[in-house]
């Protein structure tokens, strides 16, 4: 597979790693946060008739309506083009089943992705370390990931986060990393301004840590991102409205996380891999080595690596066209 090996072309896309919150435990929630029963990474979505569920089992209520937020600025024209878009397995016609909303909410909440065919998908948050090593580890093997960024860890500003701890690059290159990844075609997706667990803030809060982080990403890497991952995985109703207003087509959960050392941690009671898995990394020391690690576990059971925003797109997720991209200076919603 062209991911497992050195790829004949250097400068070969990046496809569908996402990485969230570099404290994630073996459930996908928070260590601060207490450890309620694992939902299970079949049902996919909450339940319209509960409220809404996190990677880690979690639950949250949904508040009163949302008051109207306002939409988000256009960036400036200095702004970077983007590349056409990741590589990786892309969908067999009829491969892949439908992804819709539930009941009484504003925009699919997806934690894996329907399909029969033996691919996962690796997304990566926050972005406190950052290793040249990995860049590189991405070009030369054009593995496709998702980026799931959060401003003070790429600016590292504050307390790096325990998992990011003894890391040799925190904060190196700051937004001129990412956009060395972007300029590889992965997708760099919001995933707030603070890290704030958004079952604690109002409407207006979560309005300037979602808002406020798809306008960052949109200046700094020249593509308005349309994908939005809650930290620790906790949502309620109004950050789906809030999402929705701030352009943002879908909230991406997971059902996996890896730890250090390349470790797989599964939300699934048999403890394997399954077909349309959705695996979550962080930003943490070490990235490039454990992540040879888990790129050589995940081939030797048989799996490939798939295009997440193909397949979202093939499950009905209205994401812009891979070809033109989402221009900062064309915001989506």
């Amino acid at each position: 597979m062209i991911w497992g090996r050195k790829a004949s072309r250097a400068a070969a896309g990046l496809g569908l790693l996402v990485i969230c919150s570099a404290g994630g435990t073996a459930s996908g929630s928070d260590p601060a946060l207490p450890s309620p029963p694992v939902v299970s990474p079949a049902a996919g979505l909450p339940s319209p008739a509960a409220p809404s569920a996190s990677p880690g089992g979690l639950t949250a209520s949904s508040p009163g309506d949302l008051a109207t937020p306002p939409a988000p600025a256009t960036p400036g024209p200095s702004a970077e083009p983007v590349t056409a878009g990741p590589v990786g397995a892309s969908p067999r016609p009829g491969e892949v089943g439908r992804v819709r909303a539930r009941a009484g909410e504003a925009v699919p909440v997806v934690s894996s992705i329907p399909t029969a065919r033996k691919v996962v998908f690796l997304t990566i948050d926050d972005g406190w370390e950052q290793d040249p090593g990995f860049v590189r580890l991405v070009r030369e093997r054009a593995v496709p990931i998702t980026v799931f960024a959060t401003r003070d860890a790429v600016e590292a500003r504050g307390v790096p986060d325990p998992g990011a701890a003894g890391g040799r690059y925190v904060g190196a290159g700051k937004w001129s990393y990412f956009r060395e990844l972007r300029d590889l075609g992965v997708p760099i997706e919001a995933h707030t301004l603070t890290h704030p667990n958004l079952w604690n803030l109002g409407s207006a809060a979560q309005r300037e840590e979602i808002c406020g982080s798809a306008k960052v990403v949109a200046r700094e890497v020249g593509r308005g991102p349309v994908l939005f991952r809650p930290p620790f995985g906790n949502y309620t109703g109004t950050t789906l409205r809030v999402a929705k207003a701030c352009g943002l087509r879908a909230v991406l959960l997971w059902t996996a996380t890896v730890q250090p050392g390349g470790k797989i941690s599964y939300q699934a009671p048999d403890k394997r891999l399954h077909p349309g898995d959705i695996l979550l990394l962080h930003f943490r020391a070490h990235l490039a080595r454990d992540f040879r690690v888990l790129l050589d576990k995940i081939e030797r059971r048989g799996f490939e690596l798939g295009n997440l925003p193909a397949y979202l797109r093939e499950a009905g997720v209205r994401l812009p066209a891979p070809s033109s991209g989402v221009r900062a200076d064309q915001p989506v919603g």
